[in-house]
């Protein structure tokens, strides 16, 4: 197998390197945003850096100031930003043919084998991929569409806390009421049932986990439950907006047998989880789970190309021509850094790298969570990884983690948030960060919850 440089080749040689920020060529450059971009334009609100170049899990900007990222444009950089073996198949694949629409291309028919080959549980060899618009929010219209189209149902389940898109079925899906509240009315018949979530909701995870499970049986089961016509359930093998929550080991499988006693398909939402993130394929491998339908986005277009697409089981591919439409189904440099991306992940066994270094992050978070009564719980999987902050009262402290996210920045280290109440520190380097830069990213992250925390 090809394997293009080792993972220690990737990264600029000087990072953290941060003199002043942000410096007088960010600042021209955000100013100059602010006057002619949109207002709906958020992260640098946050992080004020204009980004001029990046290699591996190491970010430039305009002033010359390095960062180590511990971001990855929001998991979607796992094989790092600019990998060489991934760029090399983009340039030549651009001067080729880029666009082109369903028509069979190698580039397209071997995408489509190699997400077959790291499939999870019993869709490999028995699974249909259908592509669409280039972001995970298309995917998930595609799911909203195929199970309706073969249950004949209109109801909807997900989850409280759940995030799954921007666009019209996917913010219906979506819990956060910020996102949506501006935009509705939206789909009718969407119920949320409780993710769980012992630490937010007062309950053991034996609890947590039936008091999920219950729910959802109700909506499907009670003859009087007010909810008809089921299509499906969506839901996140560990919640990414929502906080990084991951749920007892025994949320998903209850919820694959309910799903299976009523005939109605489980939608396992991989968009932020898929392509290596956890340190599995796909995080539903980690409670052997098999979806039946699987949209995936964010990492699958390799080097941060826009590509989305939804795997399903092929006893649910009754669509006919045209059953599932979009001009953009044919991005072929994209499907050629997906397939690069996996071949890259498998040669340099990134999935035990993302579990052995996200194992390391997570015990210097407890080792620090054992002396800070405000971090209320650590968790994560492979290099997804979330810290919980609560005030003396036990409340969200949302404003604590906005100061460390200050600090990293100005040490060199870009992290970012996420929860219910913006009150989780989010930590999801590429998977081809080294230990030598966990390390220094971690006694930085470590330094800014020790400044900004009481002891």
């Amino acid at each position: 197998m090809p394997e293009g440089p080792p993972i220690s080749e990737l990264h600029f040689d000087d990072a953290p390197s941060v003199d002043k920020v942000p410096g007088p060529k960010s600042k021209r450059l955000l100013e100059k945003q602010q006057h002619i971009d949109s207002g709906a334009v958020a992260y640098p609100n946050y992080i004020p850096i204009a980004m001029h170049e990046a290699k591996g899990a190491t970010l430039r900007d305009v002033d010359g100031n390095t960062f180590i990222d511990f971001f990855a444009g929001i998991g979607v950089l796992n094989v790092g930003h600019s990998n060489p073996y991934v760029l090399e198949a983009v340039e030549e694949q651009t001067r080729k043919l880029v666009h082109t629409i369903d028509f069979p291309t190698e580039a397209r028919l071997e995408l489509i084998e190699k997400l077959n080959e790291i499939a999870p549980g019993e869709l490999p060899d028995s699974n249909r991929v259908v592509f669409g618009g280039p972001t995970g929010s298309d995917a998930i219209e595609a799911t909203i569409k195929l199970a309706k189209y073969n249950t004949g149902g209109d109801g909807l389940i997900a989850f409280r806390g759940a995030y799954h898109g921007g666009s019209s079925g996917a913010l219906s899906l979506t819990g956060g009421k910020q996102y949506k509240e501006a935009y509705t009315p939206l789909l009718s018949d969407v119920h949320h049932a409780p993710y769980p979530y012992p630490l937010q909701q007062g309950l053991s995870e034996e609890e947590a986990v039936e008091r999920a499970i219950e729910n959802v049986r109700e909506l499907i089961e009670d003859p009087y439950s007010g909810f008809a016509n089921p299509a499906g359930i969506w839901v996140e093998p560990i919640q990414g907006e929502g906080g990084i929550v991951v749920p007892p080991a025994d949320f998903l499988p209850q919820l694959r047998e309910i799903a299976t006693e009523n005939d109605i398909p489980l939608i396992i939402d991989e968009i932020q989880t898929g392509i290596g993130r956890t340190g599995k394929w796909f995080a539903s491998e980690w409670t052997d789970v098999t979806p039946d339908v699987m949209p995936m986005a964010k990492a699958l277009g390799g080097i941060g190309l826009p590509l989305s697409a939804t795997m399903y089981h092929e006893d649910l591919d009754t669509w006919g021509p045209g059953g599932h439409v979009g001009t953009w189904r044919g991005n072929t440099p994209a499907m050629r850094a997906g397939t690069r991306a996996i071949e890259y992940i498998q040669a340099h066994d990134l999935l035990e790298h993302s579990r052995e270094l996200g194992s390391y992050m997570r015990d210097r978070l407890r080792e620090v969570a054992a002396e800070t009564p405000q971090i209320g719980e650590v968790r994560g999987k492979g290099l997804f990884t979330g810290v919980e902050f609560l005030d003396e009262d036990g409340n969200p402290d949302k404003d604590v983690v906005k100061h460390i996210r200050t600090y990293c920045y100005k040490h060199g280290v870009l992290v970012w948030s996420a929860g219910r109440y913006g009150n989780v520190l989010r930590l999801m380097p590429p998977l081809v960060i080294t230990q030598e830069l966990m390390t220094t990213g971690m006694d930085i992250v470590v330094d800014a919850i020790e400044e900004n925390t009481s002891h």
